[in-house]
């Protein structure tokens, strides 16, 4: 898993595959595996949940916490 944090652009690749990305914008980041804008940790964690839900599942602790973590924001 590799994790490459621009300026601008936020991308997890998984085994060659991009499974995730964040664009920021004007009113936050857009992460493709959640539903509404977050601010810079917030798309950094939605990134590393899509990628610990693919190697874990959903049972997986981190996943549960992670998943409560973004749902207060």
């Amino acid at each position: 898993m590799s994790l490459k944090i621009t300026e601008h652009t936020m991308t997890v690749v998984l085994d060659g595959e991009i499974i995730a990305t964040g664009t920021r914008s004007a009113c936050g980041w857009h992460v493709t595996a959640h539903p509404r804008p977050l601010d810079r940790n917030s798309a950094i964690t939605a990134l590393m949940l899509a990628e610990r839900l693919i190697t874990h599942g959903e049972d997986d602790p981190c996943v549960i916490e992670w998943r409560r973590e973004l749902s207060r924001d």
